[in-house]
């Protein structure tokens, strides 16, 4: 009998056994799975994660603009009232920066009269200048043109006197002539 319960024990423990590797497998076959649905539940996750940042993010830039636009002028106001109540220093008067605003603008029309004035003096020069020397170009081509008279007065009348004397010569030659 005490063999039969040897047989009858390792006959159990090689059927545990065996149904431990088959557990092992379905786990394994399980966790497989579950990599599978986790993978399936990542990539559906992200895409619903890209969603909602798609709907939250005009919205959030709204609300900013609704701040930006509504609140916080209220709250800089409010801030600033505050700190000029408790500021113990008199307000500076708001007529100095007007006044040297007013001043710069004076200035800067001025500027620009001068500047036209100036630049109409120089444009008159100019043309004053181009006139003269216009007017100097004239005279030195007419001296010019004087004295090349002159000197082509003077060669014609040079010809004509040797065209004179060539013409007595020959008269006085053709007179020798039999």
């Amino acid at each position: 009998m005490a063999s039969h319960a040897r047989d009858a024990a390792s006959h159990h423990a090689h059927d545990v056994a065996v149904q431990a590797r088959d557990v092992a497998g379905q786990a394994r076959e399980m966790a497989g799975q579950a990599r599978e649905v986790a993978g399936q539940a990542r990539d559906v996750a992200s895409e619903k994660i890209i969603v909602a940042r798609g709907w939250a993010a005009p919205r959030l830039d709204a609300a900013a603009h609704s701040f930006e636009e509504q609140l916080a002028p209220k709250i800089s106001a409010a801030l600033s009232q505050a700190a000029a109540r408790i500021d113990p220093t008199p307000a500076k008067s708001r007529k100095t920066p007007m006044i040297l605003l007013f001043a710069g603008v004076a200035i800067a029309a001025a500027g620009y009269v001068l500047y036209r004035r100036n630049a109409d003096q120089w444009a008159d020069t100019l043309k004053e200048s181009a006139s003269d020397a216009s007017q100097w170009v004239g005279q030195k081509t007419e001296a010019a043109a004087g004295k090349v008279s002159g000197v082509a007065d003077d060669a014609a009348t040079k010809a004509d006197e040797i065209g004179a004397k060539a013409d007595s010569r020959a008269e006085h030659t053709s007179k020798k002539l039999p």
